[in-house]
């Protein structure tokens, strides 16, 4: 019922749920604990998130919470489409500072799973993109972290589109992650 693909970083995979369609339209499960379980994704989520951003290229992120509060996500869109990034960011990893990127979009009804100790970011490739996500530990302020989007030491290569990038005060004021 489920088509798990790694994105060759980490645990960071994607998921596509089948969809069962007729001239209705489709059915999909979208999330089925223990068929997650099976392929090794064994978190419990705990809180479900809605975004809605009005503008093609609104840019959320990179974002994560630190330990004890690090969040795993599965991320799907429901309507429109991102461009959907995760860059490892755990100390001593053999993978610190790489980044691995997809296109998730609602026609498609593909998923990204983030583990924790990963940062996290969206840019939207469309207007009235909206984003649904589970995440394994609840929102906590004091370990809420965010590093800058266009950091040189990731060196993400965000897609050029034909309007300025929407961002919130918090990501335009993000640290550098030499300075965190």
């Amino acid at each position: 019922m489920i088509e798990i693909n790694s994105l060759g970083l980490g645990r960071v995979v994607e998921i596509t749920p089948k969809r069962f369609g007729d001239d209705r339209g489709f059915f999909s499960e979208t999330y089925n604990k223990n068929r997650l379980n099976e392929h090794g994704i064994i978190e419990e989520f705990v809180q479900d998130n809605h975004s809605l951003s009005s503008k093609k290229g609104t840019l959320r992120g990179l974002h994560f919470q630190i330990a004890p509060m690090g969040q795993a996500k599965l991320v799907r869109v429901i309507k429109g489409r991102i461009f959907d990034v995760a860059v490892d960011i755990q100390k001593g990893s053999e993978t610190f500072g790489q980044w691995v990127s997809i296109e998730l979009s609602a026609e498609k009804g593909n998923q990204i799973f983030v583990p924790s100790g990963f940062a996290h970011a969206f840019l939207t490739l469309e207007d009235d993109t909206e984003i649904a996500y589970k995440v394994d530990q609840y929102y906590s302020p004091e370990h809420d972290r965010s590093v800058r989007y266009d950091d040189p030491a990731f060196g993400i290569e965000w897609p050029k589109l034909d309007t300025d990038f929407e961002l919130s005060d918090k990501d335009k004021n993000a640290p550098y992650l030499k300075d965190l």
